[in-house]
């Protein structure tokens, strides 16, 4: 993993993590119409801003979509996943320190 390259995530996902503050760090994610982020969950609160596109997300079971200027709250330790109903990129900000992202 690189600090501020991109790199390839899951199939049709690239992200490039930024440059982390001392308890938050951003991470912009591209996503090809149709590619999926599997469902995961971590004990960081995360908020997701979509900057372009279409996304289905679904937390703890439920489905949000949100589209170009509209964000989205991932709470600790909620089950979460995505698929892109169209290309989309999102800004995804997390605290504290995502540690597994950063190597």
């Amino acid at each position: 993993m690189s600090i501020n390259q991109w790199e390839k995530a899951e199939p049709g996902v690239q992200r490039r993590i930024h440059s982390p503050g001392k308890e938050v760090m951003m991470m912009e994610v591209l996503f090809e119409e149709g590619a999926e982020g599997s469902s995961h969950h971590h004990p960081h609160e995360q908020l997701t801003y979509c900057v372009e596109g279409k996304l289905a997300f679904h937390v703890n079971g439920e489905e949000k979509v949100i589209e170009a200027g509209e964000s989205l709250h991932i709470p600790s330790n909620a089950e979460h996943g995505v698929k892109a109903l169209k290309r989309s990129k999102i800004i995804d900000m997390f605290t504290p320190l995502r540690e597994d992202l950063l190597g």
